[in-house]
C-alpha cells in the first residue's frame, strides 16, 4: 500500500523544479512542492491513507485522531473509517483554525471529552508549525496528545520540532522516499 500512495503521491501531489520557486506555507523557498489533497480527497488515497496511516496508530491506544482543518481532515476520517473496519474502533475530529465564537466556544469538533489521549496527524510536514499549533490546541481542550503522525516529511525538521513536545512522531512517507520515486518515474 505504500508504494502505491507513493505513487499517487508523485503523480498527482508532487511538482519538481530546477530553481527552487515554490513558496512555502513556512514562507520558504524550494524546489519542490507537494499538495496532497489530490490524493487526500481521492477515494483510493483515501483508502491507502486510512490503513497506512490506522497501521502507525494501531499499537497506541488512542480514542480519537485529528489535526488542523483542512489538511488533516480527510487523513483523520480515512483512518477513523479504517479503524472501525479493523476492529479497533476510535474517532476523528478537526482542530479549527480560527476559535468558535458563538455557541459553546472550543477549537475542536468531534466527539471528544477532555483527558482523552489522541493522535494528531498532518498532511505535509515542514517545520511542523501546523502540528504544533494542533497539539497547543488539543492540550488546551484537555486531551492528551499521545503521538504525531506525519503523511508527508519533508525531512526540514518538522518531525524534530514536533518531537521535543511529543516524542513519538511517525512518517507514512518521507521527502527522500518521493524524490527517489519521482526519480525513478522520469
Amino acid at each position: 500500500m505504500k508504494n502505491e500512495l507513493i505513487d499517487l503521491l508523485c503523480k498527482k501531489s508532487f511538482q519538481f523544479s530546477e530553481e527552487p520557486v515554490f513558496k512555502l506555507a513556512s514562507g520558504q523557498t524550494s524546489h519542490y512542492y507537494i499538495n496532497c489533497k489530490p490524493v487526500t480527497l481521492s477515494s483510493r488515497g483515501l483508502y491507502l491513507i486510512g490503513h497506512l496511516v490506522f497501521d502507525a496508530l494501531k499499537d497506541r491506544s488512542i480514542e480519537a485522531v485529528g489535526g488542523m482543518t483542512f489538511g488533516a481532515d480527510p487523513i483523520a476520517v480515512a483512518a477513523s473509517l479504517i479503524s472501525g473496519t479493523r476492529g479497533a474502533p476510535f474517532g476523528a475530529f478537526s482542530i479549527r483554525k480560527t476559535q468558535k465564537d458563538h455557541g459553546i466556544v472550543k477549537w475542536i469538533e468531534g466527539d471528544l471529552s477532555a483527558g482523552q489521549r489522541v493522535a494528531i496527524v498532518e498532511d505535509v510536514a515542514t517545520t511542523g508549525g501546523s502540528s504544533l499549533k494542533a497539539i497547543e490546541r488539543a492540550r488546551s481542550e484537555g486531551l492528551f496528545v499521545d503521538c504525531v503522525v506525519l503523511l508527508v516529511d519533508r525531512e526540514e525538521g518538522g518531525a524534530e520540532n514536533i518531537q521535543k513536545i511529543v516524542p513519538e512522531v511517525r512518517s507514512i512517507v518521507t521527502r527522500t522516499e518521493l524524490l527517489a520515486a519521482y526519480r525513478d518515474g522520469q
